[in-house]
C-alpha cells in the first residue's frame, strides 16, 4: 500500500496525479489530525484499515510547526536536493 504505515494505519498519504501535460504530487503526514473525521469514510478506499497520527502514536501532541523543519531537513538528505520555498512556511 502507498504511503507510511504503523501496523495496520496509515500515518502519511502520498500521490501523484499526471494530466494534460503535467505531474503533480504531495502527501499529508497526520501530525495532530482529528482522526473521527475518518469514521465516516473509507479512507483511501482500503477496507479494513485504519488511520493514525503522530500524536496518538507517540502520546503527547506534535503539531506541524514541531515538524515541518526536520521533515524538510529529512526530505532534501534522503532526495538530495535543495528545496526552494516561495514563502515562508512558519
Amino acid at each position: 500500500f502507498t504511503g507510511v504505515w504503523m501496523g495496520d494505519s496509515k500515518l502519511c498519504a502520498i500521490g501523484v496525479h499526471c494530466g494534460n501535460h503535467l505531474t503533480s504530487h504531495g502527501l499529508a503526514l497526520n501530525c495532530c489530525t482529528d482522526l473521527t473525521w475518518f469514521d465516516h469514510i473509507v479512507p483511501c478506499g482500503l477496507e479494513g484499515k485504519g488511520v493514525t497520527s503522530l500524536s496518538r502514536e507517540l502520546g503527547r501532541h506534535v503539531d506541524v510547526d514541531h515538524v515541518l523543519e526536520p521533515f524538510l531537513d529529512s526530505f532534501q538528505e534522503v532526495f538530495n536536493c535543495t528545496l526552494v520555498l516561495s514563502e515562508d512556511p512558519g
